[in-house]
């Protein structure tokens, strides 16, 4: 019986695993370290943003409501290369504004997403990404 509730709980989990509804490539113009992108996220869809970088670079990453209809309830996470979803820094914990040194070569992903009342409701939020690399 329990093996047959663990399983159960398994599958359900997977059933319910999201994948980006959205996803870009971050390219920085010659001669830049950085770049702005901005777009929208309603209710539970999140949109990813994959950049290229190398051991011991510093990423500067910060984000701002440029406009809702809820209460602006909007963060990022990075993650790291190979990632299955957990996160170096997670924003709805350390705040929208990071600079962290990056631990390895590969393709980063900063993926942006709503909580709350903003998420369970399907609010639209606005934002403007200032992404760099260093």
């Amino acid at each position: 019986m329990k093996l047959r509730l663990i399983l159960s709980a398994f599958f359900a989990g997977l059933a319910f695993t999201a994948w980006a509804q959205q996803t870009a490539d971050v390219k920085f113009e010659p001669g830049n370290f950085g770049t702005m992108v901005s777009g929208t996220i309603t209710g539970d869809e999140y949109f990813d943003y994959n950049l290229g970088a190398k051991a011991g670079q510093e990423m500067f990453a910060e984000l701002q409501v440029s406009d809702t209809n809820g209460n602006g309830v909007i963060y990022f996470n990075i993650l790291p290369p190979g990632s299955d979803g957990a996160a170096i820094y997670n924003g709805s914990i350390d705040g929208n504004t990071a600079r962290i040194d990056l631990p390895d070569d590969g393709n980063y992903t900063i993926r942006v997403y709503l909580m709350g009342n903003d998420r369970d409701t399907g609010k639209t939020v606005g934002y403007n990404l200032d992404l760099s690399i260093q």
